[in-house]
């Protein structure tokens, strides 16, 4: 049934401008189309317009799936070390500024942007490879999405040789300079207000209580990690 299914969405469907968009970056045609569309529906669709779910939800699975298959890949692949360097390591994979990256590379922008009003930003990209990844779970189960996630993202997308010696967490970096300096490190948000229909975050990193550098973006996180450089420029850290 499912081959059927995959011809007469890449062929007959009223979607099948997305399964001929999606098969050069896939690698294939989903059979479960719908599910794969609302993979790249940003919620600045949502209106009397759109009556779809946005990505939010296969986001959230998506992000717990992906986890999953990381830490366990990481952990066949360096059978010799310790939890602190697979937990360093997982955290380089599947944070926002590496997604970010990797569903750029992949050329996902091509699909997001048919379903999203606004300008686009790095973090929907993120969003919409973790929704992706929710859909082929979705559409393959575990099995087949660890298959896929491992084959034709991780190893196709990532230098693991450069992942093992740099690290810009400076949210990390920040937080063990001022533990050993016993120095409080603690994070505010200043603000958050909408721009381009999405919501934007404005916060503050302070230390023993003072408000040592401020970034915005569209995600809560990357704005800390922002301002967290930002604080180490200015500490000479």
């Amino acid at each position: 049934m499912r081959p059927v299914k995959k011809i007469y969405n890449y062929y007959f469907s009223n979607d099948r401008h997305l399964a001929r968009n999606l098969r050069p970056i896939l690698g294939f045609v989903p059979s479960r189309l719908y599910i794969f569309k609302t993979a790249f529906y940003h919620k600045s669709m949502n209106n009397a317009k759109h009556n779809m779910h946005n990505n939010e939800r296969l986001e959230y699975l998506g992000d717990a799936i992906l986890s999953t298959i990381v830490a366990e890949y990481l952990f066949k692949k360096y059978p010799n070390k310790d939890e602190g360097f697979l937990t360093k390591m997982r955290s380089k994979i599947v944070k926002r500024k590496t997604l970010n990256n990797i569903a750029d590379q992949m050329g996902l922008d091509v699909i997001l942007s048919d379903y999203s009003q606004g300008r686009l930003s790095k973090s929907m990209l993120g969003n919409a490879l973790e929704a992706l990844v929710g859909a082929l779970y979705m559409e393959f189960g575990y099995k087949g999405t660890k298959n896929y996630v491992i084959t034709r993202i991780l190893i196709k997308y990532l230098d693991f040789e450069k992942l093992e010696s740099t690290d810009d967490n400076y949210k990390s970096v920040l937080l063990e300079h001022c533990q050993k300096n016993g120095k409080s490190v603690s994070y505010k948000l200043l603000s958050k207000y909408k721009m381009d229909k999405r919501d934007r975050f404005k916060v503050a990193v302070l230390v023993e209580g003072d408000v040592v550098a401020t970034a915005e973006d569209f995600n809560k996180k990357a704005a800390e990690q922002t301002a967290s450089k930002k604080a180490l420029t200015t500490m000479n850290i």
